[in-house]
């Protein structure tokens, strides 16, 4: 029976199986009810949203547990209705009135600060009064703080978190997370007084603090926090607000979190693949007469992909046959892991050696293989060359000038891509020597000699690790825009870089996603620089995991990961072994390099002489064959990026 007046969740239960119902057993449900005579709802505010617990039913009515959600069904009139009328009605109209919905993917996002916040993205998804419109309700302190109330000149309503004393003072609402389950956080936030970092913070049901996001907030506007968390188990869990400016209070706005199975994240994926990487083509072929020239046979094979996907090369390379023929094989794109670095290049002052990689620049331009310069600087103190670490500011400045005219102009023009300083979030190696604006120079310097190049900041931890304070996406966009907007800036090619070093266990995709969709609202082009996963039984998944996020995202337009054969001394992530035959890792790559080309197949066209198909960006070669003559004709074709549907005219023996 359908519980009234419970308190616990457990106690809410369908009268019958959804199965029984003719309803699914999984996906999200939510309900719409018909409204007329003899239907009186209370609590009209909560019909029909999922809510996190019993008591944001603060109305006479009932709950039901669904799909894991406490959803509020609330008939007044099932109290006074005779038994067997109730059962006619639920009989009736339960099952017509319910829709199901398989939510997409809201990738949409901003780094503005608004005066008012946009709506709450997925109506709130599992949170309770997520627009404060029914005030505080559904909302307690935690802490040491108080909230309360507020309203804007508009009449927006959101809640203030004041009166702190501690970082986590806040505002909470408890839901239940379901294992197995990723979990897209966002809410619109600021603060009353200066600027500062709001961060979002799930504490677990055993104490554990979890940061699933960050913005830098404001007093006067709305800023989007968008981040989100996977849950390991299924629990309650409380979601907290946390800013270290403890004399500032919290307002927050249209707060949702959404609950997505790895089957639906999967569909996004796949959904977005399809919109982002292939375009459609109809081919049109006639004879030399005007005639369509039905049954034509089409035969079609990709020649080259558009999207950058490859793989880091080491010196062993140089020398190894085996190393090359695997490499070759498989990759049209990579980064040197350490032979153009400072470090490799300038071991003992004043003695410059690029021997070993210009014979890898070599390999690769025979090949066919573009090359990202990695990296012209590296501002972590650790690996500056030797003879570098004690010099005076002065002499510093000297030996850098003369390191970044050497590489960029020996380099330039042979290039895709330099990380001009590479983790300067987490570093500041030369800032500390030469003053705040370093980098910024070197950008300048950089662009000067290879204008045509374009310039990444390189980072780790922005995408991989939520609780990275230096690296979260906006400390990252921070200093993008404090470089870009150095005199002699403006007009550079700027790229981010996101190295994506994931450690072991399951990646906090939620997560991943919406630092992408931060990062991708700047415009500029994000690439994945250095992607590998720990060490763990189940790496070859979390590393298929990672492509497919990286590759289906709509802003990222290159990967290149850092894993190679264990020939040439990779010992994290290893794709082939001694003898180079794939381990699971490698049998990963290999079926994302097949899976995202096109597979070479015959088609026949159809009466009208017509052929119409999605190809992936890229490049093709066509045959058609004349089914009277079977004379064949050729000729190559290019599927574009900015093109999503494309005809193509065809006169054969014209």
């Amino acid at each position: 029976m359908i519980t009234k007046g419970a308190k616990k969740e457990e106690d809410f239960a369908w009268p019958f199986g959804p199965d029984q119902a003719g309803l699914p057993l999984t996906g999200e449900l939510r309900f719409s009810f018909l409204i007329g005579i003899g239907f009186i709802p209370c609590g009209l505010k909560y019909l029909g949203r999922p809510i996190s617990n019993s008591d944001a039913c603060v109305f006479h009515g009932c709950v039901a547990y669904i799909s894991g959600k406490l959803v509020c069904l609330c008939f007044e009139m099932m109290k006074i209705l005779a038994g067997c009328w109730v059962l006619v009605l639920i009989t009736i109209f339960l099952p017509s009135v319910c829709r199901i919905h398989a939510f997409s993917y809201d990738y949409s996002a901003t780094t503005e600060c608004l005066i008012e916040p946009q709506r709450a993205q997925y109506e709130g998804g599992i949170i309770a009064n997520p627009d404060f419109t029914h005030g505080v309700q559904g909302w307690t302190v935690f802490g040491q703080g108080a909230i309360k109330e507020g309203i804007s000149k508009n009449g927006n309503r959101y809640i203030v978190a004041h009166s702190r004393s501690q970082p986590l003072d806040s505002i909470s609402q408890k839901v239940q997370l379901e294992k197995g389950k990723l979990y897209s956080f966002s809410a619109w936030v600021q603060i009353n007084g200066g600027r500062g970092n709001v961060a979002v913070v799930f504490k677990m049901s055993r104490g554990e603090l979890v940061r699933g996001g960050k913005v830098l907030a404001r007093n006067g506007c709305w800023s989007l926090l968008k981040g989100g968390v996977f849950a390991n188990t299924s629990s309650r869990v409380e979601i907290l607000f946390e800013s270290k400016n403890t004399e500032a209070e919290i307002w927050v706005d249209n707060v949702s979190l959404q609950p997505f199975t790895m089957e639906q994240w999967r569909s996004h994926q796949d959904e977005s693949t399809d919109k982002e990487r292939k375009g459609k083509v109809r081919f049109e072929v006639r004879n030399a007469n005007g005639t369509a020239m039905e049954g034509a046979r089409f035969s079609i094979k990709q020649t080259k992909s558009d999207f950058p996907f490859g793989c880091c090369m080491n010196y062993h390379i140089i020398n190894s046959t085996d190393y090359q023929n695997w490499f070759a094989l498989r990759f049209k794109y990579t980064t040197f892991t350490n032979e153009m670095k400072w470090y490799s290049t300038e071991k003992i002052q004043g003695q410059e050696n690029y021997t070993v990689a210009d014979a890898m620049v070599r390999f690769a331009q025979q090949n066919g293989i573009s090359i990202r310069g990695h990296n012209i600087f590296w501002d972590d103190p650790v690996y500056q060359p030797h003879w570098v670490k004690n010099l005076t500011s002065e002499e510093l400045q000297k030996a850098a000038a003369q390191r970044i005219k050497s590489v960029v102009s020996r380099y330039a023009g042979q290039l895709i891509a330099w990380d001009v300083m590479n983790e300067n979030l987490h570093f500041s190696f030369f800032e500390d020597k030469l003053g705040k604006n370093a980098s910024a120079e070197y950008y300048a310097r950089a662009y000067q000699l290879d204008p045509d190049t374009t310039m990444f900041l390189n980072e780790y931890n922005t995408i991989e690790y939520s609780s990275d304070e230096k690296a979260n996406p906006f400390n990252y966009k921070t200093k993008l825009d404090e470089i870009l907007s150095y005199p002699g800036n403006q007009g550079i090619s700027a790229g981010i870089g996101l190295q994506g070093h994931f450690g072991s266990g399951q990646p906090n995709l939620a997560y991943m996603r919406s630092s992408l969709d931060i990062l991708g609202s700047t415009g500029l082009p994000i690439w994945l620089t250095e992607v590998d996963v720990g060490k763990d039984p189940n790496q070859a998944e979390y590393l298929e995991q990672v492509l497919r996020e990286g590759y289906s995202h709509p802003a990222v337009k290159g990967i290149i990961m850092f894993v190679g054969p264990a020939n040439a001394g990779f010992n994290s992530t290893i794709l082939a072994d001694e003898d180079f035959q794939n381990t699971p890792a490698g049998d990963v790559v290999d079926k994302l390099i097949d899976e995202w080309k096109f597979q070479t197949k015959e088609i026949k066209a159809d009466g009208k002489g017509s052929v119409e198909i999605p190809l992936f960006h890229g490049d093709y070669n066509i045959t058609v064959k004349d089914p009277v003559s079977s004379s064949l004709t050729a000729f190559s074709y290019k599927m574009t990026k900015d093109v999503t549907k494309d005809t193509v005219h065809l006169r054969i023996n014209a």
